[in-house]
């Protein structure tokens, strides 16, 4: 009896650096592999990205620098850095192309904006002109996480998963989902009351959450977001999907 294989799963890279070299933190590899998938990166420089889906079984979309805001019809905001139009072009269409398929999903932070925006939604540029800060979502000068406390829906797919409905997360961003897009939930909030969580409402298997479950690798909790994923992708491998 042979043995079954190993999900695949996609992460988005990060934009070039300066050296021309794409690249992305060690933490998702590392949070996918004990979670016993095999993580695939995806620079954002490949011609046909929905082809992409036809050889992966779930797909991270990782966090980095902002979305360009004419991509979701906001004003330049001083604060907006690192946007690239390489990684957008390629995310976007990659994001609609998984939205319509099958594939477990997991964004996170800059991917649950991303999800956002390909599924028509707006952006808040700066998180404290609007919110305040009351809670701190990241730490300036220079920028660099923070942690804070986040409540999930008690009957949502993201606290079953979990098996909490208050954690204490990792947070590092300075802009968030404007309003809930179209066929998504809210799941998740912050004390502030800015969305922390999306889950869509017709995709099999598509969650997106504003902290970095990644950098929690002792938590528990965290951890169960990439085992679920990957367990999510396993039944697509099995044919279950």
């Amino acid at each position: 009896m042979s043995e079954q294989p190993l999900p695949v799963i996609g992460i988005t890279t990060y934009s070039r650096n300066e050296a021309g070299e794409f690249y992305l933190p060690g933490a998702y590899i590392d949070a996918v592999q004990l979670a016993g998938g095999i993580p695939v990166l995806l620079p954002p420089n490949q011609p046909a990205p929905a082809q992409l889906l036809a050889i992966l079984d779930g797909l991270i979309f990782s966090g980095g620098g902002d979305i360009d805001p004419q991509l979701y019809n906001e004003a330049y905001h001083p604060s907006v850095y690192l946007v690239d139009a390489e990684r957008d072009a390629f995310e976007l269409a990659l994001a609609k192309a998984a939205i319509a398929a099958r594939i477990p999903v997991l964004g996170i932070c800059r991917g649950m904006q991303l999800l956002s925006v390909a599924s028509g939604a707006s952006l808040i540029t700066h998180v404290p002109d609007v919110y305040g800060e009351t809670v701190n979502h990241r730490l300036d000068h220079p920028r660099r996480p923070i942690t804070h406390p986040v409540q999930v829906q008690p009957h949502s797919r993201l606290a079953s998963i979990l098996g909490e409905t208050e954690l204490t997360v990792v947070s590092w961003h300075h802009q968030a989902v404007k309003a809930v897009p179209d066929g998504w939930t809210a799941i998740a909030q912050a004390e502030d009351g800015l969305v922390e969580a999306l889950e869509h409402q017709h995709h099999p298997w598509m969650l997106a959450v504003q902290w970095h479950p990644e950098l929690s690798p002792e938590d528990p909790a965290h951890q169960r977001l990439f085992q679920a994923l990957v367990e999510a992708a396993g039944e697509k491998v099995r044919g279950g999907g």
